[in-house]
């Protein structure tokens, strides 16, 4: 349910309920995920509280765990079973090959059979491994556990205990009378007894929308209103077209920027259609590569008749929608849309008898209208099995508004959303590693936490707004504060405390202030540790250092002091003025001495997750890419056991033994993007011990390790470490464009970054279709300060140092 016009963009309310359908309709409905509580409150006092109830889920055994579960139970050794369940296929889309198909061949399973060649080869040959994967099959798909659904409410006529059982699913320590109303049936035994089944699903980047609206709505526009934006604003187009995903809602993995730079989108269709086509039923059958050539005129736009061309011609003759379908049979069949839409359940639902019956109905129809027999059985040949992995129209439309309107943000207001968007994600570093560097390619600067100028959250600054000590890249559209609260070991209702004294009282002049003025729980030791170690307190000229060795002594005085005056003890010294403005007349000095670059950076990350004031890897991005061409970010998108060259700095270098007791290691390996463990077995670690070590900056060669299902790794199969890296001035950049990207708009602002950056690199431009351009030496760049822009302007995959 959204604010789009149905009618405006063909969204069927047959689709949703008509006279034949038998069963509820399915309500979906996407709200900001820190009201989802309220709004079902709403509901039950609407409604009545015992009418209202949201849905138990099961938790079943999975494969992996079923066969660690049964080494375990049969009283072999852990590491038996996890060979076992690492011998596995990999997850697809998240989910297990079932046991029973990686032993037995199946159509439908055929990848994870041939994946499981290492398992049926264990059984054979060692009869333990048989009998915990025997076992293991009686234990799969059986309920472990059960949870509330993340978004299934229920909502009925009479009370809910006249058609199902319910009980109350309490927290730790929650009074069972306060605590949620669940039904003891799941989704599918609620909606077979005829129930209203409803969707409300809390989604966060509803809450990034909102809080950038605010945002902006206090600083820049008052009347701003995201609901009322056009829907064909070229700025978003620019920024989707150069595969600019980043942050935006269901566009961001690595495949489907790529799909978003060969489709090109020039229209809010085109949005949609993205959401449709990245889904494995159309991918497999092309559809999405079919989509984006025949929107760019690599291939001819068909239609299996000159008709159809009013349905499909937003789609460039594609049936990309289940409702294309629908119209499809309603145009050739003389369908109602209620028979279509039966039609599409019978395909979808794979019933042979069905299945038949229908394509019976469909030829005599088609012979009815006069399109013919010929083109009838044509047509339910496309039809039969694209039913199968067909998207709703509705759904997709409703997806691609909120895409839009995340992109709409991102590409008009690039701070504010962005500073919105870490906010959200502040204690997952991985993703908010992502939005660092995002917001680095963008010209944006991240400032550390500072107790004068962060809020409780990500805050965004214009270019007006930065302090005079901070430096932006040219044309930087602004800065953002790192969080107070997202600082480690910071409590939220200290910041509170902290932001009402510096509202109440003004910015803090130094630490001796600080120490004076804010209430005494923000002067916790670990609180004011943490925020030294983060930078927070930079901006009044302490090396942080220096004031992580007085910190304790300035504090104790202080609070002392303090202590006194509330008692009425007054000091002989107490009628100085100076007394009262310092606070106490021997100032504890601060020393004049600082980390080194390595320490500090060390200590900042411990405190915030991530490098903020600087990487190790800054400065030497480029060259780095050169030896290790592979993103980390990139890793999770791959297949198990994919031979990977990547690069980082080592964190968390860890020794251990395993259970044979042979010396193994792990770290995490980082880049200015994301990070990903990295695994040394003994047999590596034996021939390379030596190069690791924390803060080394390496390049490793090794496989992707998708086995657990709960991560991806790398399995270490080599590591060479880089010292006196630099970036080679006769390396080249190369810019994948592809021809139909090549507007004159773009073509000035290239030649713009260029010309504002020469250099004696060369710069190779992609055409597509195998065509490279060689670009004049008028044109040589300095890669390192040009990476940026070009980035920003192309997308971040689209150029290659």
């Amino acid at each position: 349910i959204t604010d789009l016009d149905p009618i405006r963009y063909d969204l069927l309310f047959e689709r949703f309920l008509n006279p034949s359908r038998i069963s509820m309709p399915d309500i979906d409905m996407d709200f900001d995920s820190r009201y989802r509580d309220e709004l079902i409150g709403y509901a039950a006092a609407k409604y009545g509280r015992d009418h209202v109830a949201q849905i138990i889920t099961f938790g079943t055994i999975k494969a992996r765990a079923a066969v660690r579960d049964s080494a375990r139970v049969l009283g072999f050794p852990y590491g038996l079973g996890d060979k076992i369940a690492k011998a596995m296929p990999p997850l697809v889309m998240g989910r297990d090959t079932p046991l029973k198909y990686c032993l037995e061949a199946s159509d439908k399973y055929a990848d994870g059979f041939r994946a499981a060649a290492e398992l049926r080869s264990m059984c054979d040959a060692d009869p333990d491994v048989k009998r915990i994967v025997e076992v293991a099959r009686g234990l799969e798909g059986m309920r472990r556990s059960d949870g509330i659904h993340a978004a299934a409410v229920v909502i009925t006529r009479d009370p809910l205990t006249t058609y199902l059982p319910v009980q109350r699913k309490p927290e730790s320590g929650q009074d069972p009378e306060a605590a949620p109303l669940i039904t003891q049936y799941e989704m599918h035994g609620v909606e077979e007894l005829g129930l209203l089944k409803m969707d409300f699903l809390g989604l966060r980047n509803l809450d990034v929308i909102t809080d950038t609206e605010a945002m902006i709505r206090a600083k820049r526009d008052a009347e701003f209103h995201i609901d009322r934006v056009a829907l064909d604003d070229e700025k978003v187009f620019e920024l989707l077209s150069r595969g600019d995903g980043i942050g935006l809602f269901q566009l961001e993995s690595g495949p489907l920027r790529a799909l978003m730079r060969s489709l090109a989108p020039t229209t809010f269709d085109d949005v949609a259609a993205l959401i449709a086509l990245y889904r494995p039923g159309p991918m497999a059958a092309n559809m999405h590569n079919d989509y984006a050539d025949r929107k760019n005129g690599r291939k001819p736009v068909e239609y299996l008749h000159p008709d159809f061309e009013e349905l499909l011609g937003d789609s460039y003759g594609l049936m990309i929608y289940q409702e294309s379908m629908m119209r499809v049979a309603q145009k050739a069949a003389g369908y109602s849309l209620a028979e279509a839409d039966n039609l599409r359940k019978a395909c979808s639902k794979k019933d042979r008898a069905l299945i038949a019956k229908e394509r019976v109905k469909f030829i005599d129809g088609c012979e009815r209208t006069g399109y013919g027999t010929p083109l009838g059985t044509q047509l339910f040949g496309i039809i039969e099995p694209f039913a199968d992995y067909a998207f709703n129209k509705s759904h997709a439309f409703g997806y691609g508004l909120v895409a839009y309107q995340t992109a709409y943000l991102k590409a008009h207001y690039p701070v504010e959303y962005i500073a919105c968007l870490m906010s959200s994600v502040r204690s997952n570093r991985d993703r908010l590693a992502i939005y660092l560097a995002d917001a680095r390619s963008m010209g944006i600067k991240v400032l550390t936490p500072d107790v004068n100028r962060s809020g409780h959250e990500f805050v965004a600054l214009w270019p007006d707004e930065v302090p005079d000590d901070v430096d932006l890249p040219p044309g930087s559209p602004g800065a953002i504060t790192f969080g107070l609260a997202a600082v480690h070991n910071v409590g939220s209702a200290v910041v509170t405390q902290l932001l009402d004294e510096r509202d109440a009282n003004g910015p803090y002049v130094d630490f001796y202030d600080f120490a004076q003025r804010v209430p005494e729980p923000v002067l916790n030791r670990k609180t004011v540790e943490s925020f030294i170690k983060a930078g927070a307190f930079d901006s009044f000229g302490h090396p942080r250092m220096g004031l992580l060795t007085v910190f304790e002594q300035i504090v104790e005085a202080t609070v002392a002091r303090r202590r006194n005056r509330q008692q009425g003890v007054m000091s002989f010294f107490d009628d100085d003025d100076s007394s009262d403005i310092l606070g106490y007349n021997d100032l504890v000095g601060i020393p004049d001495v600082e980390f080194d670059k390595t320490d500090r950076l060390r200590a900042e990350k411990e405190m915030l997750g991530l490098y903020v004031s600087d990487h190790p890897l800054m400065g030497i991005e480029a060259a780095l890419r050169r030896r290790a061409p592979t993103a980390i970010a990139s890793i999770k998108e791959m297949e198990d056991r994919t031979q990977v060259v990547v690069g980082g700095v080592i964190t968390g270098f860890e020794r251990r033994y395993t259970r044979r007791g042979d010396l193994m290691a792990t770290f995490a390996l980082e880049d200015l993007e994301s990070s990903v463990e990295v695994t040394v077995f003994p047999r590596t670690l034996a021939e390379e011990g030596h190069k690791f070590a924390d803060d080394l900056i390496v390049i490793v060669r090794g496989r992707v390790d998708r086995r657990d299902e709960n991560r991806v790794s790398i399995n270490c199969q080599t590591v060479e470490v880089l010292t006196g890296l630099d970036q080679s001035a006769s390396a080249s950049v190369r810019l994948r464009l592809g021809a139909q990207r090549l507007t004159h708009s773009l073509i000035i602002d290239l030649k713009r970054i260029i010309a504002e950056h020469p250099g004696e690199s060369e710069v190779l431009v992609e055409l597509g279709d195998g065509r490279l351009l060689r670009l004049s030496e008028s044109y040589r760049v300095d890669v390192d300060r040009a990476a940026g822009e070009l980035r920003t302007l192309l997308g971040h995959d689209a150029v290659i140092l």
